[in-house]
């Protein structure tokens, strides 16, 4: 099995900062990509930032300028730095991460991993 546990988020004022971590355990022989996804009331669930082989990095283009996503692959944990967050940020932040579990090392195969969501809010 493979658990993503994410923490941070909360309440910010407008211009505010914030920040998310996420940390991937269990069976896992090798991670892919790990990133940040983001649903809003009423909104479909949106991509904001991953990163994946060769630290190669992805940001919706919203989130650009503001957001800062970084991983730590010995601790198979995920940041993202939220700078300059607008009203419009507000959502449920969910952790993503496509990975080789134990199980499917023999075939190669990968799957991808959701977390719990952690909210963010941000308000005044």
């Amino acid at each position: 099995q493979v658990q993503l546990v994410e923490s941070g988020g909360g309440l910010v004022q407008p211009g505010g900062s914030l920040n998310v971590s996420c940390v991937a355990s269990g069976s896992i022989v090798s991670i892919n990509v790990m990133g940040w996804y983001r649903q809003g009331p009423g909104k479909q669930r949106e991509m904001v930032a991953t990163m994946g082989t060769r630290s190669r990095t992805e940001y919706a283009d919203s989130v650009k300028g503001r957001f800062t996503i970084s991983r730590d692959r010995a601790k198979n944990t995920v940041y993202l730095q939220m700078h300059s967050l607008k009203p419009e940020d507000s959502a449920v932040y969910y952790c993503y991460v496509h990975a080789v579990p134990t199980v499917w090392a023999a075939v190669g195969a990968s799957r991808d991993y959701w977390g719990q969501g952690t909210q963010v809010t941000v308000s005044s």
